[in-house]
This record gives structure tokens, C-alpha cells and sequence, in this order.
């Protein structure tokens, strides 16, 4: 349909923040985001977490169109869809992301998002669309051990990027 990423991207870094390592995060060293594991993973080989600390927007973009943007299909879905399942993605990873977007439009959840899933998203209203991926991920987030420690910043998340999603949508 189009490209909504750079303005996603955007709006996903203002609520992944710059370097931080909680002792309860299971994701250890993280920054805008990027957890060590997966800087690692995308580069190639370990990683300090002085080099976590020092990854800028521009080091991440590349990453985060094509591990997360690119492999959920955002540039085939609708404005403000593509943000809800792009935010999704990046916190709780493309698999689940996927799944919650096949469950919200009725088609089966096999985290794969191919011409059915599409298919059903085009027949869908974008606005309901994202509001169910965001309940979705709410009630997930909120089933999590972890929800105690992170439970008020993931809840607000959530409601932001429902509402970015739908002013996205028009």
C-alpha cells in the first residue's frame, strides 16, 4: 500500500527510549530498544554493552525495517495497522505480532502473514483493526509475571499506540 515506516519508527522510539538495564528486564542492555542479543544476532558477533549504549537511530533503522517491518508485511497493511503491528512486533516479537493481527481479522493464527491474512485486513475497518490487535496485546502484557515491575509504562504504550494507530487511519 504504501510506506508509513519512517514515521513509525519515529513514534516507536519515543516509547523505547535510549539505553537501559534493568535487572527484572529479560531482555538485559537495550537501547532504542535493541536488546543485545539482537544487536548481536544482526551484526554478527558479541557485543559490549558500551556498544548497546552507543547505538544510534541511524544504526537501528536498518535493522528494525527488516527484522520487524519488513517480515510483518507493514508496507501491505492500512495506515495505522502498520504501526499497531510494527509497535507490537518490536516489544513482543513478529511471530506474536503476526498471530494477534490473524486472530483480530478472523483468519488462522500461524504467525506467517501471506495473501489470506491480507486478503482479510483489506475487508477489515483499519480503526477496529488496530484497537483489536491493541486489546489483544493488552490482555498478553498484562498475563506476564513481569506485569507488576513494567505493567504501567506497557499499559500506556498500549494506549498511545492506539492512538497514534488511529490517527494514523484517518
Amino acid at each position: 500500500m504504501k510506506d508509513n515506516f519512517e514515521e513509525s519508527l519515529a513514534h516507536v522510539l519515543k516509547h523505547e527510549g535510549g539505553y537501559v538495564d534493568h535487572p527484572k528486564d529479560p531482555g538485559g542492555a537495550t537501547n532504542l530498544g535493541c536488546t543485545k542479543k539482537v544487536w548481536e544476532e544482526w551484526v554478527g558477533h558479541e557485543v559490549t554493552k558500551d556498544d548497546i549504549r552507543s547505538l544510534t537511530v541511524a544504526d537501528v533503522a536498518p535493522l528494525y525495517k527488516a527484522r520487524y517491518w519488513d517480515k510483518c508485511r507493514c508496507d501491505d497493511l492500512p495506515h495505522g495497522v502498520d504501526f499497531a503491528v510494527f509497535d507490537l512486533a518490536i516489544n513482543s516479537g513478529t511471530g506474536r505480532a503476526s498471530k494477534f493481527l490473524q486472530s483480530a481479522c478472523g483468519v488462522a493464527a500461524d504467525g506467517a502473514i501471506g495473501p489470506a491474512t491480507l486478503a482479510a485486513v483489506a475487508k477489515m475497518n483499519p480503526r477496529e483493526l488496530a484497537s483489536k490487535i491493541c486489546e489483544r496485546r493488552l490482555e498478553f502484557l498484562q498475563a506476564l509475571p513481569t506485569w507488576e515491575t513494567f505493567g504501567k509504562g506497557w499499559g500506556r504504550r498500549v494506549a498511545e499506540t492506539e492512538e497514534v494507530a488511529f490517527k494514523m487511519v484517518g
